[in-house]
């Protein structure tokens, strides 16, 4: 008997595929379209069918989910905020040139998404801040970093933590409006 078993990787699907070669040919074949899971068994001809009639269902469908689903991976985060944001023995901090000007409400902000890039990396168990934290990482004035919490909680951009109401996170809409408002004052390395 021969065994024989290939990875296909290309966004946004895996395909792995196993082949048993016995007296009768016998295909596996495991298809993972982000977080649906289906495995064909069977002819080579069936296998190869089915496969080919889920893909051609399930790759629209989630092409056009994509197209409405906000989601910031750290990956994405780390592409994105890696001029500005480095993970320091110290722990997260927002980096700047000296010809770099944010506003103290951005660099709250940045120092949230730091947090959150850096607990996804496993380097904090937690990606929520208190005041006096983000004063120690900023240097920032702690009124004003309260009065920027303060504000972007309002805008849904920030919120409390619910284990612990002094600690605060980033939410989605905050990376979102962060990251509209970043391009607009600073653009990144080429």
């Amino acid at each position: 008997m021969q065994f024989n078993e290939f990875n296909i990787y290309s966004p946004p699907f895996l395909l792995q595929a196993k082949t048993i070669m016995s007296q009768a040919e016998n295909v596996n074949v495991t298809v993972t379209v982000g977080d649906v899971k289906v495995e064909f068994s069977g002819s080579a001809e069936y296998v190869s069918a089915s496969v080919m009639n889920f893909l051609s269902k399930q790759v629209p469908s989630i092409d056009l989910a994509r197209k409405i689903l906000l989601n910031y991976a750290a990956q994405e985060l780390i592409e994105t905020y890696s001029h500005l944001i480095k993970i320091t023995p110290e722990g997260p901090r927002v980096i700047l040139d000296s010809d770099n000007k944010l506003s103290d409400k951005d660099l709250v902000a940045l120092q949230l998404v730091a947090a959150r890039i850096a607990k996804e990396l496993g380097r904090l168990q937690d990606d929520s801040m208190q005041v006096s934290e983000i004063h120690t990482a900023t240097a920032l004035n702690p009124k004003s970093i309260s009065s920027r919490i303060s504000e972007m909680v309002k805008a849904g951009h920030v919120v409390r933590d619910e284990k612990e109401a002094s600690k605060y996170r980033i939410t989605t809409a905050g990376i979102h409006w962060l990251n509209s408002t970043i391009m607009k004052k600073i653009r990144p390395p080429q």
